[in-house]
């Protein structure tokens, strides 16, 4: 780990995000869920030969990542074990914006990229949020309706923006990533099937289990609507506003990539890649709230337990996980995260190679509180 990371440069025009399209591939080689290990390790670090999308280039103005002072012994010790247990690919370890841990693994390196699958739903939430900054959306009481009129007369009718950033529009979705017929397995075939209209046909067809507003229920292709709300709202695919929004201000060393869709814009629930800094430069950016980009106290609002898990102190925001400690974080399947501690100014990044996509997250949350406890 060197002295800092990062550097400074100012153009005065932000470089047009690239539009990277690999070869054609067979759709059954692109079914993400049922790469076996070596094909994880391997891609995960490289989707944009795989898959269509956005190459953004980084900040012009990296923010620097200065050395802090090492962890403990006993922490480093901690955190080392918790990667070899499960094959975890990197770690980052942010206190005020200062590096106190920077480890990788699996032969990924700092200057590499890593997917990210539901991390991806923070930054699109915060999206979101730039949009109501910017009037582009009105309120999180619009109805989605407002934003995409093709779900008029199904069963969005009715079920709000904030809604759909909670996971609350009482829509049923099944997101067993184990089931080839689940909801979230079956949106490769959509893509396959109805191409440009993929999203809103999957979503459209779905049925209602529960008043809006009265049940959570995760769903990876509601944060896809998200994606269509901002995009039509603002008139621009994510990962360029996210370009203006996340990765300047943010101050990214690496860029990011996004898969796009047959629809040509970026896929709002999953599917970014960025390096471990970067990872944790978002947490960062959370973490001191998003001048500038958010209205004022958004991150407050969206890191905020608006679904709370009965008395687990588990809950949900907008695209945020929200724990029992204070903290907050956006995690991903086969294991990403991005967990940031307000009261000790601690962000923590990791990303990984689990064998299964899901698997209890009880370690991960003891090994935070752990490097919580120790500063």
């Amino acid at each position: 780990m060197g002295a800092a990371k990062g550097g400074t440069g100012t153009p005065s025009v932000l470089a047009v995000p690239e539009l990277v399209t690999p070869p054609s591939r067979d759709p059954n080689e692109l079914q993400v869920l049922f790469w076996d290990d070596a094909e994880r390790e391997a891609r995960f670090r490289d989707m944009e030969s795989w898959f269509p999308g956005h190459e953004v280039p980084a900040a012009h103005t990296p923010r620097m990542l200065l050395e802090g002072g090492p962890l403990d012994p006993e922490t480093a010790a901690a955190i080392r074990s918790y990667m070899t247990d499960t094959n975890a690919a990197g770690v980052m370890v942010l206190q005020d914006g200062k590096v106190r841990f920077e480890e990788y693994s699996l032969g990924f390196a700092p200057d590499q990229r890593w997917t990210s699958f539901s991390v991806a739903k923070s930054f699109t939430s915060t999206l979101l949020g730039a949009a109501v900054k910017d009037g582009f959306i009105g309120s999180l009481q619009d109805p989605v309706t407002a934003y995409i009129p093709e779900l008029a007369g199904s069963v969005y009718d009715g079920v709000t923006v904030e809604q759909i950033a909670t996971m609350t529009s009482g829509v049923a979705w099944n997101e067993d990533y184990t089931d080839p017929a689940s909801d979230v397995a079956q949106m490769n075939r959509f893509v396959v099937q109805y191409g440009p209209d993929a999203i809103i046909e999957q979503m459209k067809r779905l049925k209602r289990e529960a008043p809006a507003g009265k049940k959570f229920v995760y769903k990876t292709g509601e944060t896809n609507l998200i994606g269509v709300v901002v995009e039509n709202a603002v008139g621009l695919p994510l990962a360029i506003y996210a370009q203006r929004k996340i990765v300047e201000p943010a101050g990214f060393e690496g860029g990011l990539f996004w898969m796009t869709d047959p629809r040509g814009g970026n896929i709002g629930g999953c599917c970014l890649s960025l390096r471990l800094s970067d990872y944790a430069r978002m947490g960062q950016l959370a973490l001191e709230g998003g001048k500038g980009v958010v209205p004022d106290g958004w991150f407050a609002a969206a890191a905020g337990s608006q679904v709370e898990f009965g008395d687990s102190g588990f809950g949900y925001g907008y695209q945020w996980w929200t724990y029992p400690d204070g903290s907050y974080g956006a995690q991903g399947i086969f294991g990403q995260a991005i967990t940031i501690v307000p009261e000790k100014k601690l962000v923590i990044a990791l990303v990984s190679n689990w064998p299964v996509a899901s698997r209890p997250r009880d370690d991960w949350h003891a090994l935070v509180s752990e490097i919580a406890k120790a500063y």
